[in-house]
C-alpha cells in the first residue's frame, strides 16, 4: 500500500495571466488529517478545486492513489473515493434531514429516474441513511426540514452526506467558517471521529482547530507552498507568521509561541 494517498506535482492555475496557484507540489500521507491553511488570497480554494476536478490545471499532474487524475472528470474522480465538501451550505433546504441523507446513498442507481418510483422503492436506503444521521449526531432531526437545522447541524448534515458517497480521502473546505465556540467543538469532534479508517484534507480559517486536529499542514501564500510539516514546528517558521502577519519576519514574534498565538 503507497504512503501516499494524494500527490501532487508542479500543480498551476492561470487565469488569464493571473497565477493563482503556482509550481504546488502536495504529499498527503494515507490514514492523516492534513490541513491547506493559508491567508485569505492564498489559493487554498482554488486548489482544492483542482484537486476535486472542477477546474483543469494549466499546468501540472494530480495523482490519487498512484493513478494520474490530472484530466479525469469530477464525477469518476468521485466514484473513485475523493469526495469533497463545500465552504458555503449545500443541503436541499425543504427536504428532510434524512432525505438529504438518503439522495446521496441513492448514487448506486445511476442515472435511474427515481421521481417515477414508488417512494417504497428509496426506503431501503433509510436504514443506513438514519446509521450515518447517527455517526454525526443527528438522530433526533431525522424528520426535521434541512433548512431548519441551526447552522452548526447543517455542516454536520454536509458531513453526513459526504460520508453517504463512501469516501477513501475526505476533503472539507472551511468546515467550522462561521461557527459559534460549541457547535466548533461539535465538528472538531465529529472530523476527529469520522477520519478514523480514513484521510481528511482540510482548508480551515481556525488555527486551533488545525493544531487540535491535523497531522501535518502545508502553508499557502499567493498561490505557492511556503511551508510543510508538523504544526508545531510550521507554527512557528518567521516566513509563516509573516504571511499571516503581514509583517516582516524579524519583528513578528515569531519565538512567542508562533501563528497559534495570533489565531
Amino acid at each position: 500500500m503507497r504512503d501516499y494517498i494524494l500527490e501532487t506535482e508542479g500543480l498551476t492555475k492561470e487565469f488569464r495571466g493571473f497565477v493563482a496557484v503556482s509550481d504546488v507540489s502536495l504529499r498527503i500521507r494515507r490514514g492523516s488529517i492534513h490541513g491547506l491553511i493559508g491567508p485569505n488570497g492564498a489559493g487554498k480554494t482554488t486548489c482544492f478545486n483542482l484537486l476535486t476536478k472542477f477546474m483543469q490545471p494549466t499546468r501540472g499532474v494530480i495523482r490519487y492513489d498512484g493513478r494520474d487524475i490530472t484530466r479525469m472528470p469530477p464525477a469518476r474522480v468521485a466514484r473513485l473515493g475523493l469526495v469533497r465538501s463545500f465552504q458555503i451550505s449545500a443541503v436541499f433546504p425543504h427536504l428532510t434531514v434524512l432525505e438529504n441523507v438518503r439522495i446521496a446513498l441513492q448514487r448506486e442507481r445511476g442515472g435511474s429516474y427515481d421521481f417515477w418510483r414508488s417512494d417504497a422503492v428509496l426506503r431501503r436506503y433509510d436504514e443506513r441513511a438514519m446509521a450515518l444521521l447517527g455517526d454525526v449526531g443527528l438522530t433526533t432531526y431525522a424528520q426535521a426540514p434541512a433548512g431548519t437545522l441551526p447552522y452548526g447541524r447543517k455542516r454536520a448534515l454536509e458531513i453526513a452526506t459526504t460520508l453517504a458517497l463512501e469516501p477513501v480521502l475526505m476533503l472539507l473546505d472551511e468546515p467550522t467558517a462561521g461557527m459559534t465556540h460549541e457547535d466548533v467543538d461539535r465538528i472538531v469532534e465529529l472530523v476527529r471521529r469520522v477520519a478514523q479508517g480514513r484521510t481528511v484534507l482540510m482548508v480551515e480559517h481556525n488555527l486551533k482547530v488545525v493544531e487540535g486536529l491535523c497531522d501535518a499542514i502545508t502553508v499557502l501564500t499567493r498561490g505557492r507552498v511556503l511551508a510543510e510539516g508538523p504544526y508545531a514546528e510550521v507554527s512557528r517558521n518567521p516566513e509563516v507568521i509573516a504571511a499571516y502577519l503581514g509583517s516582516d519576519p524579524s519583528v513578528s514574534g515569531g519565538s512567542q509561541g508562533g501563528v497559534a498565538a495570533h489565531a
